[in-house]
């Protein structure tokens, strides 16, 4: 489901292209029940991410093996037990007979997710005694060898934010790979999008920008820019897993334990699943919408809201007139949010960005998260901040295009050209990718 924008500055290609989404992700009624005056409601089946069906389900095909586990404190249960206890407790069932998990291994920010900083080192799980494989050094990294080596199936459970930046598919993808390499079996245990699996934007990713390798002298690694796909690309980890393994040939024997419950209209709230801030900047499901498009302006010279109460969700710079890009916002009438101006002074932002600073800003509410095109919004604001801030906004080249995905973007924004028509030329690529990525599709 993609929200429609002003007709006025949609082209009548854009409007094809939205009109095919529509159709491709239209919801489905399946668990709604009967609609007849009178009828009982069908119970709704419960959200249970991979873990618990893993547990529940499929323990026999661990049996005999030593465990790793690629997690971070996203993997849990419905009730917040965590996979590490409930994995050690799986030790003791019959069904797993000689499993054992021998070593974790952790994503950016750490398997507790608090770090906000490079060069996370290995460490000891306090609690469990098990010892920890930094899989984040300057960028992220796959899982050595010599952990690989001695065990006999790979586990992965992370939270994906439903967006083209986030680090956390780059592990997994580095992690699926080396699997592959070292013949281990994988298994994915799959949670939701958060930000459902009906909403999906671009741009599409250039490939000229985009690198799924690791890092090495000649090549540094891109974890924020895998492959080409959308910058909202509307999938779960789980299906992310399977469409990289067969678009990237990563030769992984891949399971997916799937989520039991989730339908792709659903929301993260909507799972009833605990909220668990997947980073340290993404405390909110508001915060993680916001996400998928105003990561662009981290290539700008403002502050997204690191070291706020609203990260993502408000923006400033202290040479920015905020009144005056707010009436330009206001003007463009973007569905889905309201704008309000906001003083607030950053403490120690992660990105280093005006820590201390006081300033007002704009702030970003979401109303109607089902009309929120995150793409649009991020272009339409990097617009009117460049229109009222020309000669202080520096945007870097770099950064902007490997996030935002497709070049020359800048200089057209910075030029003057309406934000929504370089949106809309990015359309058609969605639809393409969109019927690609379908046949990995695990739930309706």
């Amino acid at each position: 489901m993609v929200p429609m924008p002003r007709p006025s500055r949609t082209s009548l290609l854009a409007l094809a292209a939205l009109a095919l989404l529509a159709c491709a992700s239209a919801p489905t009624n399946e668990d709604d029940g009967p609609t007849t005056p009178g009828a009982p409601r069908r119970q709704a089946i419960p959200v249970l991410p991979g873990i618990s069906v893993l547990v529940r389900d499929s323990l026999q095909l661990l049996a005999g093996k030593k465990v790793g586990l690629l997690t971070n404190q996203t993997g849990i249960d419905e009730d917040g037990v965590s996979d590490i206890d409930r994995l050690t407790a799986a030790q003791k069932d019959p069904r797993a007979a000689g499993m054992k998990l021998t070593v974790l291994f952790s994503p950016e920010h750490g398997i507790r997710g608090t770090e906000d900083r490079t060069g996370i080192a290995n460490g000891i799980d306090s609690k469990s005694g098990l010892p920890i494989v930094s899989l984040y050094g300057r960028t992220v990294l796959p899982p050595p060898d010599s952990a690989l080596d001695s065990l006999g199936a790979l586990l992965i459970d992370l939270q994906d934010l439903g967006a083209r930046p986030w680090t956390y598919v780059a592990s997994m993808v580095y992690a699926v790979r080396a699997a592959g390499q070292h013949h281990l079996p994988v298994f994915v245990l799959d949670r939701p999008n958060p930000i459902t699996g009906e909403i999906y934007e671009g741009p599409v990713l250039d490939s000229a920008f985009a690198w799924a390798g690791s890092g090495s002298p000649e090549h540094p690694a891109q974890p924020t820019a895998l492959y080409p796909i959308p910058l909202r690309h509307g999938m779960t980890m789980g299906e992310l897993a399977l469409f990289y393994n067969d678009a990237l040939q990563l030769g992984a024997d891949l399971h997916v334990i799937q989520v039991q419950g989730w339908r792709r209209r659903m929301w993260f709230d909507q799972t009833k699943l605990p909220w668990v801030n997947p980073s340290p900047n993404i405390t909110s499901l508001n915060a993680a919408t916001l996400y998928a498009g105003m990561v662009i302006l981290e290539s700008a010279n403002v502050s997204v809201g690191r070291g706020t109460p609203y990260p993502f969700q408000w923006v400033a710079a202290p040479w920015m007139d905020a009144k005056k890009v707010k009436d330009l916002l206001d003007d463009r009438q973007i569905s889905g949010v309201r704008f309000s101006l906001e003083t607030l002074t950053p403490d120690h932002p992660g990105d280093s960005r005006y820590g201390g600073r006081k300033m007002t800003g704009i702030r970003i509410t979401v109303r109607n998260r089902n009309a929120l095109q995150t793409t649009r919004l991020a272009a339409v604001l990097l617009w009117c901040i460049s229109q009222v801030n020309k000669d202080s906004l520096k945007v870097d080249s770099s950064s902007f295009v490997h996030l935002f995905g497709v070049p020359n973007v800048r200089e057209k924004l910075r030029a003057g050209q309406e934000p929504e028509e370089i949106v809309d030329a990015t359309l058609p690529a969605v639809v393409a990718f969109r019927q690609r990525a379908q046949r990995f599709f695990l739930y309706k």
